[in-house]
């Protein structure tokens, strides 16, 4: 199988040519597509190191994810993906197995007997907890290390949102 460089090389006479500016910016816009990659796979490991430094090993990194992001809401399993709380393709897998294992409550919507709502329970909200004080660590950490003030993490966060805001609409642009 050829590198990732190697197949841009082999098929780089497909590619529209671009200017200097350009290439600048779509190669930098494919590097924070690498990074976003990248920095989510390593949340899930910080979150799964955290477990077994606690010894909790009942769960996996992507379920104490959806825990901490499903927090106070009570959604439908289709709400988890559409709000962002969850990001894989199996859900229904991972929330059959958070309700057996007792950290999420499910029940049959009143109006639509084939939707289910559901919501954290007590020992939910525990897991909970443990994440998010994993991250208020991570963030206090960060803050005193300097790495978030230049540029300032907002204006990240305003661009990440503009770009995930383009990807939405070519989504919808496409159906």
């Amino acid at each position: 199988m050829l590198s990732h460089m190697s197949q841009f090389e082999h098929h780089k006479h497909d590619l529209p040519a671009l200017d200097d500016s350009a290439a600048d910016t779509t190669e930098a816009y494919l590097e924070s597509l690498q990074l976003l990659e990248r920095m989510h796979r390593l949340m899930q490991d910080l979150v799964k190191d955290e477990f077994e430094r606690l010894s909790r090993n009942d769960l996996t990194p992507v379920q104490a994810l959806i825990i901490y992001n499903l927090g106070e809401a009570e959604v439908t399993a289709g709400e988890l993906r559409s709000r962002g709380m969850y990001q894989g393709s199996n859900v229904s897998y991972n929330l059959k197995k958070l309700v057996a294992m007792g950290y999420v409550h499910h029940e049959r919507c009143d109006m639509d007997r084939r939707s289910v709502r559901v919501r954290l329970t007590d020992a939910g909200q525990e897991v909970r907890l443990l994440v998010h004080g994993l991250f208020l660590r991570h963030a206090a950490g960060l803050a005193m290390s300097g790495v978030l003030d230049d540029p300032p993490l907002d204006q990240v966060n305003m661009q990440n949102r503009r770009i995930e805001r383009f990807w939405s609409e070519q989504i919808r642009y496409i159906y």
